[in-house]
């Protein structure tokens, strides 16, 4: 099995670290999601602030004084602002938002129905995280120190936004629902304050859906029914810390193994893709009877009961003790995924791989060449507060067929 697949079940730290092909990279602190303080309530649909040019009193007064000018934007650079640490992070910001969160749902068509990815949380990591290594490749290639800063923001922004999303998947209703910098999606004064939304720096999409959340409080019998309720949608710390070391390991994987293919040519480019993208599909065969390669006696018995296997990895990670785990159980198990074999009636989408499988790499080469002819200056934008998202547009990826 690949190295790709081994990360994908592993549990190491709890700290995000940086990037395993870089030593320099520094380890950064495990993400926090910025839920502890209450969401400040928005301003109402109404024209943008300074809309007609006038400065508020407190600009106005500070830019007529020189003295007390030059304290604010003294006090301003302690505390790092404008610093090449914090443009860079704001940068990629814009980049994360517009290059790799949205892509998903850029192309939707080609990922459900030719990748055959279901629209779930796990396919929308998959298709965001090739795109975080996509964008990773160009910023290494920046000049010290704004590389390293700008991959590390990247890495920064990308799992705070996934710890977000997998927290609102794991206790739906519970938390704040996330919403852009929509005015229009203000809470009412009427609404309850842990159900009203908060603005996230991230965008929202409609490639996934989340579960129904829990009803609202007048639809119970009692406060004591809907406290009771509320406190078994709401999931266990621990797992949302297991699935974000999960993730963590995916991300990994998917970089060294798209690394490798990216240096030893588009055979292993292809092989990368397979089992990161695709989900391995068909690596113990392909079945070509009534029943899996692997039935159990139950199975055989009944041939009516659907076939069912999926690729699996029992190397490190939850398996401590591999040589007490039944292979062909456990790859029968379905893992609620989506992701697994295609079944006899689907035999001849195999038939199609190779030449998707062609695609992807073609298409992953065509941008990291587009990429590498865009000058630096581009890539860093005018490293000027206020104007980090300028020129982000131009960096967007084609299409996956051309």
């Amino acid at each position: 099995m690949s190295f790709a697949n081994m990360a994908s079940r592993s549990l190491l730290s709890s700290r995000i670290g940086a990037v395993p092909r870089c030593a320099r990279l520094p380890a950064r602190q495990h993400v926090r999601l910025l839920l502890s303080a209450p969401p400040s309530k928005q301003p109402e649909p109404a024209a943008p602030p300074n809309a007609s040019g006038k400065e508020s009193w407190l600009t106005h007064k500070v830019k007529a004084n020189p003295a007390l000018y030059a304290i604010f934007l003294g006090f301003a650079h302690a505390l790092g602002y404008g610093s090449p640490k914090q443009l860079a992070n704001r940068r990629v910001l814009h980049m994360y938002n517009i290059l790799c969160a949205a892509r998903a749902d850029q192309e939707v068509d080609f990922w459900k129905r030719e990748c055959a990815l279901p629209p779930t949380f796990q396919s929308w990591f998959t298709v965001t995280n090739l795109h975080v290594w996509l964008l990773t490749v160009r910023l290494r290639a920046l000049p010290a120190p704004h590389g390293l800063n700008h991959i590390q923001g990247l890495i920064d922004h990308f799992f705070q936004d996934v710890e977000e999303r997998i927290r609102a998947v794991l206790q739906p209703g519970v938390l704040p629902s996330r919403s852009t910098l929509d005015p229009s999606l203000a809470p009412t004064a009427s609404s309850e304050l842990k159900h009203s939304k908060y603005v996230s720096p991230y965008p929202n999409n409609t490639f996934y859906t989340f579960p129904s959340p829990i009803p609202p409080p007048d639809t119970f019998p009692s406060p004591a029914a809907y406290a009771k309720a509320e406190k078994r949608a709401r999931a266990p710390e621990r797992l949302v810390t297991r699935h974000m070391k999960i993730f963590k390991e995916q991300w990994a994987g998917l970089g060294m193994s798209m690394d490798l293919g990216l240096v030893r040519g588009d055979a292993e480019m292809a092989a990368a893709v397979w089992r990161n993208l695709l989900g391995g599909r068909g690596a113990r065969g392909v079945s070509v009877s009534g029943v899996g390669t692997n039935p159990s006696p139950s199975e055989v018995k009944d041939a009516s009961k659907p076939e069912f296997r999926r690729s699996v990895n029992l190397v490190g990670g939850l398996i401590e003790n591999v040589e007490k785990i039944d292979v062909d159980e456990e790859e029968a198990r379905d893992d609620l995924s989506g992701v697994y074999d295609f079944g006899t009636n689907e035999n001849d989408r195999y038939i199609g791989y190779p030449e998707l499988m062609e695609t992807l790499v073609v298409y992953l080469r065509r941008e990291v060449q587009r990429l590498e002819r865009i000058p630096d200056e581009v890539i860093l934008g005018p490293r000027v507060v206020g104007r980090e998202g300028e020129g982000v547009k131009k960096l967007v990826w084609g299409k996956v067929r051309p």
